[in-house]
């Protein structure tokens, strides 16, 4: 597992010593952030379910501003932290441990996100209810990501949330939200192909 792209390109990360935990292949990593590329510069990113760590590292490394992490699982907490400390990570970066609901709980109130990205473990409830927890702090024009199984298909609507792209590999996909209120032209770039390897497909 490595960091792609950006200023901490080709880090080497830690990855889990126990079972469990599932991290975003790097397959899927890269098409990830092929999209979320232009809205990356300076963005405030959430990365719940943070596991490894990878996403966020990923993140940071390509330009985000700021990264909180959460992660209830205190093995993984620690994992993240080993993570960031061997790239060298020292500002701009929050560590909460605990469930992703008490972690925003106690996040101060005012605070939005331009990027929120969940990967919840594949058997966790609903989507419904994590989308509709994290819609609280998704920032005017932000962009939500959720990573899921494909067997489980995400919501298409989630109260304000409007799902505008999906991108299937395999068992997982990611399905990416914005507000309903800023769904319009930017449909149609977020649904443009964006260079992804072979073997991944748009619904």
């Amino acid at each position: 597992m490595r960091v792609i792209a950006g200023r901490y390109k080709g880090r080497r990360l830690q990855s889990p010593a126990w079972p469990g935990l599932r991290p975003t292949s790097d397959r899927l990593k890269e098409t990830l952030f092929n999209i979320l590329t232009p809205h990356l510069q300076g963005a405030q990113v959430l990365d719940g379910y943070a596991g490894t760590g990878a996403i966020g590292i990923e993140a940071m490394s390509r330009g985000a501003a700021s990264v909180v992490f959460v992660e209830r699982d205190p093995r993984a907490a620690t994992l993240v932290e080993a993570n960031l400390a061997h790239c060298g990570i020292t500002n701009g970066c929050v560590m909460m441990r605990g469930d992703f609901e008490g972690a925003l709980r106690r996040l101060p109130a005012h605070q939005r996100f331009d990027l929120v990205l969940l990967d919840p473990p594949y058997d966790e409830a609903a989507l419904d209810g994590q989308l509709g927890i994290a819609v609280e702090r998704l920032a005017p024009g932000g962009l939500l990501v959720v990573e899921h199984a494909t067997r489980r298909r995400a919501p298409d609507r989630v109260g304000a949330l409007c799902c505008v792209r999906r991108v299937k590999s395999g068992a997982s996909t990611l399905s990416l939200y914005r507000l309903a209120a800023g769904v319009s032209d930017e449909e149609t770039r977020l649904g443009a192909t964006a260079n992804q390897p072979d073997g991944l497909e748009e619904s």
